[in-house]
C-alpha cells in the first residue's frame, strides 16, 4: 500500500471510528445535542420517537464502528475469526438502525424533501446489506464484497453528513435548505464512490 492510500485508509478509519462513538455523547451529557436543536419539544417529548432515536444511534454507532473492518485484508488474513465475528456484528446491526432511521426519516426537519433522502438512504442500506447476507450465506465472495461496499457507502453517511453540514450552513446559511440539501448529498456521492469502487474492482454483482 503506497503512503498516500495508507493516509486515505487512516483517515476514513478514524473518522468512522469517531463518529461510531459520537452516540457515547448523548448518554452522558444531558440536555440537547447537535441536530436535536431543530426538533420541536412535542416531538423531544414523544417516548417512542426518543426510543427509537436512541436505538438507531446504537446500533448505527456499532455498524459504524465494525463495518470498515471488512475492508481489511490484513485482519481478514490473520485474524479470520475475528473478522467473520465483526461482520456478524455489522449484519445484524443494520437492520436494527435502519428500520429504526427509516421510521426517523418521517420526522425530519425540513420537510418531506428532507423525509424522501432519508428514507430512500435507509431504505438503500437495508437492501445493499440484505443482498450482502444473502451473499454471504451462498458464499458468492465477489457478490458479498460488492453489496458490502455500497452497503457501508451507506452508512458512512454518517460521518458525510457531519462534513456537509457546516460546509452547507457556511455557504447557504438557511438551515431548512440546507437540511433538505444535505438529507441527499450526505449519501449519494457516497453511492457514485461505491460504484466507481465496484467497477474498479471488477467485482460480479449478478
Amino acid at each position: 500500500m503506497s503512503s498516500s492510500n495508507k493516509v486515505g485508509w487512516f483517515v476514513f478509519v478514524f473518522l468512522a471510528v469517531s463518529v461510531g462513538l459520537y452516540p457515547l455523547v448523548y448518554w452522558i451529557t444531558e440536555g440537547k445535542m447537535g441536530l436535536l436543536h431543530s426538533k420541536t419539544e412535542v416531538l423531544l417529548g414523544n417516548t417512542l420517537w426518543n426510543t427509537v432515536f436512541h436505538i438507531n444511534l446504537l446500533f448505527g454507532g456499532i455498524a459504524l464502528l465494525v463495518g470498515w473492518t471488512q475492508f481489511s485484508k490484513k485482519l481478514k488474513k490473520e485474524r479470520p475469526g475475528i473478522y467473520r465475528d465483526l461482520g456478524k456484528v455489522y449484519l445484524l446491526s443494520v437492520p436494527i438502525s435502519g428500520l429504526c432511521a427509516v421510521y426517523l426519516a418521517f420526522f425530519s426537519t425540513g420537510g418531506w424533501i428532507s423525509s424522501l433522502g432519508f428514507i430512500v438512504l435507509g431504505l438503500t442500506w437495508l437492501y445493499t446489506t440484505a443482498k450482502a447476507y444473502s451473499a454471504n450465506k451462498k458464499k458468492d465472495v465477489s457478490l458479498f464484497y460488492g453489496m458490502m461496499i455500497y452497503s457501508y457507502a451507506a452508512c458512512y453517511a454518517a460521518v458525510t453528513l457531519r462534513f456537509w453540514l457546516p460546509v452547507l450552513l457556511a455557504t447557504i446559511g438557511n438551515f431548512p435548505v440546507v437540511y433538505k440539501t444535505v438529507a441527499w448529498v450526505c449519501w449519494v456521492p457516497n453511492m457514485l464512490f461505491a460504484y466507481f469502487w465496484v467497477r474498479r474492482k471488477g467485482l460480479q454483482l449478478g
